[in-house]
């Protein structure tokens, strides 16, 4: 096993990857820029190292150099960033530092997407319909053919990034050459890699994601699987483990196409095979994420199994402990993201110094989060500031249980999601699995105020009021105007 590790990357990944190698007892190396200095990643790290490059985390060959030089065995790059740079895994393996994530081969087989969908397909597991090639900058007419080729609705994709920022869903031809830009333009700053390709939109559809662990002596399994439906452009809000309102059959085929897949990459570490089931109950193979993703907490409360430190013992040659009859799922989890920005305003990021951070505790709740009282919350990088994780018997239990989380939760210092979420797991659409990312990206959101949220901001009100009008002038304590006491002054 590994003696120290340098973590390349910033917030909650990074103290989570740091706490799962302090348990290991491998001492960390953690980086960080100007905005970065005070976050807690840093405080924990048994090292750190300031990255003044330019670029920043995406400074691949400074990072090296900084674990050659601080005496890194190994580099996890947690996810985004360096994470799915089949180049920086090169430069890693060149320079005999282990890379905590598949290997290049495998890297790159994923993010050749097209030729994966080819490749997946032959396999006899449905994909959607999509664009034979990928297409770089000057390739708009080709663009345009393959459209009308596919139909539309479409989605314009990154062959690096994923279905977040770096994808557009286009409704007709008159948007899709400034969809193609915008993902192209992005896909470079994100990924330095411009190419994109087209793939027909699914809709309606949920997301369902398969968590796959393997390593280097052929052993393959799934933990399960996730539900990453409820998005707002692209990103998930709310993620579910395992994937509600899939039938024992549909979840043992999705789980069974998952491990056909990866077996097909000789897929090594922790990664996540993406489906999109449609209303017919239909799944169809869209990408594969190569790395650890966001939403990993659910699966580990569900599985009980720590996946940063399955990584870490594949990255160092170990062989998986476990079997694929070894995976028990139990009960359900559900992960909110809570991100620094206001849903009243547009979801407008809020930076600034955090003044107040009190996090929920208790039974089967758990935080993954990178402030504190007094740390700054930096402008420049994605707004995730926490992820809260509970794990019930049940989905039932699992919503009463976040209720009480997001409850117990107070931030002050900036502006955050939590009534966002409050107002979704309040509407019977999400109990019942009907909410997804149309009504996030459509609806003007208003909270949905109870009678007692009403009282106290009435109580707030009434308070403010008296503290803004409080006269400044001095007045004689109620226990000084007593008759015995007035008497007593009259001598």
């Amino acid at each position: 096993m590994f003696k120290k590790v340098l973590v390349a990357n910033r917030g909650e990944i990074a103290v989570r990857i740091i706490r799962t190698c302090r348990d290991m007892g491998i001492r960390t190396v953690a980086l960080y820029d100007r905005s970065d200095r005070d976050s807690l990643h840093v405080r924990l790290a048994d090292e750190c190292v300031q990255v003044a490059s330019r670029l920043g985390y995406l400074d691949s060959m400074r990072i090296i150099q900084i674990a050659r030089e601080v005496g890194a065995e190994a580099i996890h790059p947690g996810y985004g960033f360096l994470s799915e740079r089949s180049d920086f895994v090169i430069a890693c393996e060149e320079n005999d530092i282990a890379f905590v994530g598949p290997p290049s081969s495998v890297i790159r087989s994923t993010q050749d997407k097209t030729e994966l969908l080819v490749r997946v397909e032959q396999e006899g597991i449905q994909v959607p319909p999509h664009s034979a090639t990928s297409f770089g900058p000057n390739d708009l007419p080709l663009v345009f053919a393959a459209a009308e080729s596919i139909g539309y609705p479409l989605v314009v994709k990154s062959c690096v990034g994923g279905r977040g920022h770096s994808a557009r869903l286009v409704g007709d031809a008159g948007h899709l050459e400034a969809a193609t830009a915008q993902v192209a333009t992005e896909a470079c700053l994100l990924f330095g890699d411009r190419r994109i390709y087209l793939e027909a939109a699914v809709i309606p559809a949920r997301l369902v994601e398969v968590q796959i662990l393997g390593d280097k002596y052929g052993s393959l399994i799934h933990l399960g699987t996730r539900d990453g439906s409820l998005q707002r452009r692209g990103v998930k809000v709310i993620a579910e483990a395992p994937a509600p309102f899939l039938s024992v059959e549909q979840e043992e085929d999705i789980c069974a196409d998952a491990l056909k897949i990866g077996k097909l990459l000789n897929y090594c570490n922790a990664g996540t095979v993406e489906f999109l089931v449609d209303g017919k109950g239909r799944h169809f193979f869209t990408e594969i994420k190569a790395r650890i993703q966001v939403e990993h907490p659910t699966t580990e409360l569900v599985t009980n199994q720590d996946i940063v430190r399955r990584q870490l013992e594949v990255a160092s040659g170990e062989k998986l402990p476990l079997l694929q009859k070894d995976v028990r799922i139990v009960g359900s989890a559900l992960l909110c993201r809570i991100n620094a920005e206001d849903p009243l305003h547009d979801y407008m990021p809020s930076p600034g110094r955090l003044r107040n951070f009190r996090m929920p505790g208790g039974p089967n709740v758990r935080v993954d989060a990178y402030g504190y009282a007094g740390c700054q919350v930096p402008v420049h990088y994605e707004p995730l500031l926490a992820k809260i994780t509970v794990w019930g018997s049940d989905r039932q239990e699992c919503l009463r249980r976040m209720h009480r989380a997001l409850t117990d939760t107070a931030i002050k210092g900036v502006r955050t999601n939590i009534v966002l979420h409050k107002s979704i797991l309040d509407s019977e659409e999400f109990s019942f699995g009907k909410l997804g990312q149309e009504r996030l990206e459509t609806q003007s959101f208003v909270p949905n105020l109870s009678g007692a949220d009403l009282r106290e901001i009435a109580v707030a009100a009434a308070v403010g009021y008296v503290l803004r009008n409080k006269s400044l002038r001095s007045v004689t304590p109620e226990r000084l105007r007593e008759g015995w006491r007035q008497s007593a002054r009259s001598f």
